[in-house]
């Protein structure tokens, strides 16, 4: 299951409030484009600014809508143990098939602390739980000897890793045996040569499509038709993160009449150099 293309999908607004409708067709997009599955309230979600209720919701949704046709991975984690169990154990009951947990930010805890962060959640809800280290975000990295520890726990299935350091990813491939995923699009392939099994992606929002191939060439070992998928893509990806995501895709999405253009404070519509670059990429891609 843990395998491909998956999609972290934004969380659509309208006038301040959840866009069902919006959210409900971008799940239908991705199924038919043929995205290995949905992950909801992650970074590129707005987890953050969700309350509680719209946290829940958004991840209801989006199970009803793929209705078991492709997996969910629901974003749960918090820098709060407790509260992160709570996500986890309502995504469980909710039907989604594993959970993303965020290494927990702010706090700066210990490599011990996260440990028995993870080990927590894990031990309290039997659901299929993905690592998401991001340190840019959160301040923290879970380092491989860590990860290691944890992989021996049977629910810890998976890491989302978004560190962009090549050499930690081979550091945890080398010490044990758990799924990587990239957590950067434009590492997806670098991150499979090596033995990664594909990506929670934020393009995949506007070229789920591309994405899939990508991550299903490298699957085959069809490493020509990888590579120029890459350099595709390359040039997408970093555009997608001239200011803080999902700033850049949310306004993309805007641009091809996907969603309104709207963001919850403290994050806001980007510049007019910011969008004028997205512009020009989307223009350069053809997906304008």
């Amino acid at each position: 299951m843990f395998k491909g293309s998956f999609v972290a999908i934004v969380t659509p607004f309208k006038n301040g409030r959840l866009d069902e409708e919006s959210l409900r067709k971008l799940v239908q997009m991705h199924i038919t484009n043929g995205t290995s599955g949905i992950v909801p309230c992650g970074t590129t979600g707005e987890s953050a600014t969700l309350s509680p209720e719209e946290h829940k919701r958004v991840i209801e949704i989006v199970i009803s809508e793929t209705a078991k046709k492709i997996p969910v991975i629901a974003g749960t984690g918090s820098n709060n143990t407790k509260e992160a169990i709570e996500y986890t154990r309502h995504a469980y009951d909710a039907g989604a098939d594993a959970a993303l947990v965020i290494t927990p930010y702010y706090n700066k805890p210990t490599q011990e602390g996260l440990y028995y962060h993870y080990k927590t959640i894990a031990n309290e809800v039997p659901v299929p739980i993905v690592i998401y280290n991001v340190p840019g975000r959160t301040g923290v990295s879970i380092e491989p000897e860590t990860v290691a520890r944890l992989s021996e726990l049977s629910n810890i299935v998976a890491i989302k890793e978004a560190s962009g350091q090549m050499d930690q990813i081979s550091k945890i491939m080398s010490l044990c045996g758990i799924t990587v995923l990239s957590g950067d699009d434009s590492m997806t392939m670098p991150i499979m040569a090596i033995g990664g099994r594909g990506v929670i992606s934020v393009i995949a929002n506007i070229v789920p499509a591309d994405m899939k191939e990508l991550t299903s060439a490298m699957e085959e070992g069809d490493i020509e038709s990888a590579r120029e998928l890459h350099y595709k893509l390359f040039d997408l990806c970093k555009v997608m993160f001239i200011e803080t995501n999902p700033i850049p895709i949310k306004t993309a999405m805007a641009m091809k009449g996907m969603i309104e253009e709207e963001f919850r404070l403290p994050l806001v519509s980007p510049t007019e150099k910011s969008r004028s670059l997205i512009k020009r990429q989307l223009e350069q891609y053809g997906l304008l």
